[in-house]
C-alpha cells in the first residue's frame, strides 16, 4: 500500500494544486509515496494528519505564551538583560519581547497570522541560543531546548497554519 505524503499548509484551494493561495494556479511537483512498513497505519496517519499539526502548533505557542506570561506583567523587567545582549535601547527590546512571547505565543496557538508570529519567536530563540551557547558557554547543552523550540517554530514559519487555524478560518495567510 502506498501512503501520500501531504505537503500543504491548508485543505482549502485558491487556484489549484499544493501551492494554496496562488492565484496563477501554480502546482508543485506530485507528493512522494510512502511504502509504510504496517499499512493499515495509512488510514490512521491520514486522518490524525492534520489534528496532530494542530496539536503541536497550539502547544507551542500555549509554552511560549505561558513563558512570556511573567514578562507581559512586568513589561521592562528585561531591559537590563537585553541591553546585555547588545540590543539597546533596552526598554524597547524589552517590551518588544514581552509581547512577541506572550501574544505571539497567543497568536500561534490559535492559528492567527501564524508565519509573522512563529518567525518573530523563532528570532527570540535564536537569540536564547546564542546567549545560552556563546556567552554563557553552555554550549548545546545549554541551548537544546532554545533549538527545540526554534525548529518547531521554523515548521510553522514554513507551513503557516492549517485547515484548523483562523488563518484558514478567514481565508488568509502570509
Amino acid at each position: 500500500m502506498h501512503f501520500p505524503v501531504n505537503f500543504c499548509s491548508f485543505d482549502f484551494d485558491w487556484g489549484g494544486g499544493c501551492l494554496r493561495g496562488s492565484k496563477r494556479g501554480t502546482q508543485w511537483p506530485q507528493a512522494p509515496t510512502i511504502n509504510l512498513f504496517v499499512p493499515a497505519l495509512g488510514s490512521l496517519y491520514a486522518a490524525l494528519n492534520t489534528t496532530s499539526e494542530t496539536i503541536l502548533r497550539a502547544a507551542a505557542g500555549i509554552f511560549l505564551t505561558i513563558h512570556g506570561s511573567g514578562k507581559i506583567t512586568d513589561p521592562l523587567g528585561a531591559a537590563a538583560m537585553v541591553e546585555g545582549l547588545g540590543f539597546y535601547p533596552g526598554a524597547f527590546w524589552s517590551v518588544l519581547l514581552a509581547c512577541t512571547e506572550f501574544f505571539g505565543g497567543i497568536f500561534i496557538a490559535i492559528g492567527l497570522l501564524t508565519r509573522p508570529a512563529a518567525l518573530a519567536g523563532m528570532f527570540v530563540l535564536l537569540v536564547t541560543v546564542w546567549f545560552h551557547w556563546v556567552t554563557m558557554g553552555e554550549g548545546f547543552s545549554g541551548a537544546e531546548k532554545s533549538l527545540l523550540w526554534a525548529a518547531i517554530l521554523f515548521f510553522f514559519v514554513i507551513r503557516g497554519g492549517n485547515r484548523q487555524s483562523v488563518d484558514a478560518r478567514i481565508g488568509k495567510a502570509f
